[in-house]
């Protein structure tokens, strides 16, 4: 009869780790659920598991933001600034507005350093929301 002990504690300590998992996700939003999934991301199968879950929770939340990341992740092993820009160049205008939306939403759009680049992303944010770009004359 000891051996009907061994399925019992298998799902009871399965059950205590899906309830312990639970409990990190609600807890301050999730916060000290992120270091867990950091880690277990460490693990290749895991790491793919996370990546599908995520695209399929954006594509159902943002599908233009998906699209627009499947886009871009082609460059995203060589991020010089001639392929993104054409990977840029590649976007409609509803993904590149939902991506500019999420970047900024990120953080990751920091402030640029000199006037140049400050006026190269705001031409950008101007293409993405839609609005018509100024072009100058020439002498």
């Amino acid at each position: 009869m000891w051996w009907l002990w061994i399925p019992i504690g298998v799902i009871g300590t399965v059950l205590v780790l899906f309830l312990l998992l639970l409990v990190l996700g609600r807890f301050r939003n999730g916060a000290l659920l992120k270091p867990v999934v950091f880690r277990l991301a460490r693990i290749g199968f895991m790491q793919r598991f996370f990546q599908r879950i995520s695209t399929a929770q954006m594509e159902r939340s943002n599908p233009e933001l998906a699209s627009a990341v499947r886009k871009l992740n082609t460059v995203a092993s060589n991020p010089n600034p001639q392929a993104v820009q054409k990977a840029m160049s590649k976007l409609t205008p509803a993904e590149r507005r939902a991506y500019m939306e999420a970047a900024q939403e990120q953080g990751a759009i920091p402030d640029s350093a000199n006037r140049q680049m400050r006026r190269q992303a705001e031409r950008m944010q101007q293409q993405a929301r839609g609005g018509p770009t100024r072009k100058r004359k020439r002498r």
